[in-house]
């Protein structure tokens, strides 16, 4: 029973975690947001106390559930997992804690963040791999399978879907989700829970708290028929019945199949004072259970009625999603193909608005790729630069940074985006826009054009004529930079090929204008 509740719980759990990275709508953000607010790490930078008190609560009353129905990623191991055992049940064994390395990767973690060697942490933070995973690889299939329904829709005369742009932001994080992926499937179908054990820094700090868990599963010796079914299905590999039934409580994740395949019932999930057959004895982080009075030999074996399940027909198959080619936009009436833009050489990226500035969002975003996968303009894409590798930076090929859209803003769980009202986020100056004369039409081409004058949502640009002595002369643009925000509309709107004729510089601190 409890194992059931605490699957149905998870599954609740990674469904909405997972839709709040694909999702295109803006819907999940709205109403699902806070799920991504309460990971323990993103609580932890966004010094969310109440969140971080309830998980600390919780896992010295409970022990690690949080690592079994709260973190996505130990979520999706108990999935691949599951894969493993229709392949081979009993599959676990028992193995000792690798304390060093686990306080190693811990200590590592806490001097990279202090370091502001943000690419580090936000390799190891468990959240923020599940969202790199669900944004880089589930998110182009559920886009994918719109696109379908959109195309059928359309045939059918309805318009209950649209269709929506499916390409790579992130070629380097795309290769990190699909590495940690495989590894993390790997890990988990062989030995269960081998990275919340060894390598996650959360799991290694809750792990301080979950070994003096109140409830906790305990061993009847008097019951126990010494079968070690409970250890070869424990996915932490933390339950030893030839050492004195001992359970490394630091490394139990409370998932409960250790009580659902006990035969006889001994093992329970109970307040940790034993019962008066029982008694119990602490050495390190491990607890022995042990007969107070006398431990009987139990010499009759037991057979246990283990049914064997049929192989799985068919495999959960992963859909590669093909990049959809875009068609050929034309203009002047079909007679000339409008070249990509290319994204300039900026001496300074930019950050999203209520970023504050490159060192507050490189101290504060583990990059989860959520803004990113919110952003419905196309505007945030994982940085390439070692300094801020796979955090957001603004590039304008495609879209431009709306004044009236603050989504980045509010579905931040770090703080390393603060929220913003629309009023406030039109006064923040993120970069300013820099004109390219070798590249503006009117000069190049000898054609009216002022598309970022009229663009330009606060007026920063005004088109003067190119020579000041010619009032024939074509107009050209002049920037404002005291106005400008740095938005971008002028430099996505812009019609030069491959490189606009205006470009925007970003700011390494952002001020209110």
């Amino acid at each position: 029973m409890l194992k059931r509740v605490r699957q149905i719980i998870a599954v609740i759990s990674i469904i909405m975690v997972t839709f709040l990275f694909v999702d295109f709508t803006g819907i999940a953000a709205r109403y699902l947001g806070w799920i991504a607010k309460v990971q323990f790490l993103p609580a932890l930078l966004a010094l969310n106390v109440g969140v971080i008190i309830f998980l600390l609560a919780l896992t010295l009353v409970f022990g690690r559930v949080y690592c079994s129905v709260i973190c996505p990623l130990g979520i999706l191991q108990d999935g691949f997992g599951w894969i493993g055992k229709k392949a081979k049940k009993n599959r676990y064994t028992y193995s000792k804690e690798k304390r060093i390395l686990r306080y190693v990767m811990l200590v590592l973690t806490v001097i990279a963040f202090i370091a502001g060697i943000a690419s580090f942490v936000a390799l190891l933070a468990p959240y923020s791999a599940y969202g790199r995973i669900a944004s880089s690889l589930f998110a182009p299939i559920w886009d994918g399978c719109n696109n379908l329904l959109a195309d059928w829709a359309e045939k059918h005369e309805s318009y209950a879907f649209y269709t929506v742009d499916t390409y790579i932001k992130g070629g380097i994080t795309l290769g990190v989700a699909i590495v940690t992926f495989v590894v993390l499937f790997i890990l988990a179908w062989r030995n269960g829970r081998t990275y919340c054990n060894t390598i996650c820094p959360v799991g290694t700090i809750l792990s301080f708290f979950a070994r003096y868990s109140i409830f906790r599963p305990v061993i009847d010796t008097k019951k126990c028929i010494d079968c070690k079914l409970c250890e070869r299905n424990c996915k932490a590999s933390c339950i030893s019945i030839a050492n004195g039934h001992q359970i490394d409580y630091s490394r139990c994740v409370t998932c409960f199949d250790c009580i659902e395949k006990c035969p006889k019932g001994a093992m329970t999930y109970t307040y940790r004072r034993p019962e008066k057959n029982v008694a119990s004895s602490v050495e390190g982080d491990q607890v022995k259970i042990s007969d107070a009075d006398t431990k009987a030999e139990i010499n009759a074996s037991s057979k246990t009625d283990v049914s064997r399940r049929g192989f799985l027909a068919s495999g959960v198959a992963m859909a590669t999603v093909a990049m959809i080619e875009a068609k050929e936009k034309t203009t002047d009436g079909g007679l000339a193909v409008i070249e990509e833009k290319k994204i300039p050489n900026r001496k300074t990226p930019i950050v999203p608005p209520g970023a504050q500035g490159i060192r507050h969002l490189t101290r504060h975003c583990t990059a989860c790729q959520l803004c990113i996968s919110e952003c419905p303009n196309d505007v945030l894409r994982p940085s390439t630069d070692v300094s801020m590798l796979m955090q957001p930076v603004s590039s304008y090929e495609r879209g431009y940074c709306r004044p009236e859209c603050t989504r980045c803003s509010n579905v931040c769980p770090t703080g390393a985006i603060i929220p913003l009202s629309r009023a406030d986020k039109s006064s923040v100056q993120i970069g300013h826009a820099v004109w390219v004369k070798e590249n503006c039409i009117p000069l190049t081409d000898g054609v009216e054009c002022g598309n970022c004058a009229r663009h330009c949502p606060t007026g920063a640009i005004m088109m003067v004529n190119s020579d000041p002595n010619n009032p024939e002369s074509k107009k050209i643009p002049v920037v404002n930079t005291e106005r400008c925000i740095g938005c971008g509309a002028c430099e996505n709107l812009c019609p030069a090929r491959p490189f606009s004729a205006i470009y925007v510089e970003g700011h390494e601190n952002h001020r209110i204008i």
